[in-house]
């Protein structure tokens, strides 16, 4: 039977966090509170643990779980910082913006035995602004962490809420309080030469670019046409416009970034959380939001 223990008095806080520990050491499911919204999390080295929380979400292994650390030097031991180029990055940004609202995309070091779902390889890492949150991950080391709700719900605003939805799947919930889940977090991957943001949230594509410069959004594809849509006819051309006077400069065409999106031809990016109830190839709902 599953247990909740309310972290807002210090005793439950305690009881709850060892509960919660013994509970992901078993290949349990935990709820715990974010910075974001409650998560849904699992040992991030235990692949069944890992499955039962997809499970429990009624979701596959195309929407992979991102992973919370409680410290940048626990990204050490899952990054590979010598992939590529934008990788150099990570200290610079993690000291910025850590704890807090972005998610790293890296290559995973290929030494780890885990299983996230189809990740291509990567690894989307974050660590949270959350006081519960990072004493249980100082006890737990890394954990798969996605929104604590049924996939196409609404995440719950505590954890008596997310208990509604996931019930008896998940052992142990810590209740916090409400979470307003607010902006998600920042997905910004860095595993090619240059720093791309899949999706703009608690962090600014302005912040970013006062530790990186040349971070970019990534504009994205062109809509398809509608089925059966007839072709439109050609139009006639326009006709020529008279040169600009000499005193007037000619317009010039500015770049301008498009909203946040998946980069195309990248790996897809292992887990976080759109700004939506759903998070992207990251899933949109996910904390690692």
């Amino acid at each position: 039977m599953s247990t909740l223990s309310d972290c807002r008095d210090p005793d439950g806080r305690d009881a709850g966090l060892a509960a919660a520990e013994d509970a992901l050491r078993r290949g349990g499911l935990v709820v715990l509170p974010t910075d974001t919204v409650y998560g849904l999390g699992a040992d991030a080295f235990d692949p069944a643990a890992v499955a039962a929380l997809l499970a429990a979400k009624g979701r596959d292994r195309s929407m992979p779980p991102p992973v919370l650390v409680h410290d940048v030097r626990s990204v050490d031991a899952l990054v590979e910082r010598s992939a590529s180029g934008a990788s150099s990055s990570v200290d610079a940004l993690a000291e910025a913006f850590w704890p807090g609202g972005l998610t790293l995309v890296c290559w995973a070091q290929p030494s780890l035995r885990w299983d996230l779902g189809d990740t291509g390889g990567t690894v989307a890492v974050r660590v949270p602004d959350d006081d519960v949150a990072r004493a249980l991950l100082a006890r737990t080391g890394p954990l798969a962490v996605s929104s604590a709700n049924l996939t196409g719900e609404a995440p719950g605003a505590t954890a008596e809420e997310a208990r509604t939805q996931l019930g008896e799947a998940v052992e142990v919930y810590l209740e916090d309080g409400p979470r307003d889940g607010g902006a998600p977090s920042t997905v910004l991957d860095l595993t090619g030469a240059r720093p791309e943001v899949l999706r703009e949230g608690a962090v600014s594509l302005e912040e970013l670019r006062r530790v990186v410069p040349d971070v970019r959004a990534v504009a994205p594809p062109p809509p398809p046409a509608a089925p059966d849509e007839p072709a439109a006819p050609d139009e006639p051309a326009a006709p020529e416009e008279p040169a600009a006077p000499d005193d007037e400069p000619a317009p010039v065409e500015k770049a301008v970034d498009g909203p946040a999106t998946d980069a195309p031809d990248a790996p897809p990016p292992a887990g976080e959380p759109g700004a939506g109830s759903e998070e992207p190839g990251t899933a949109a709902d996910d904390t690692g939001r």
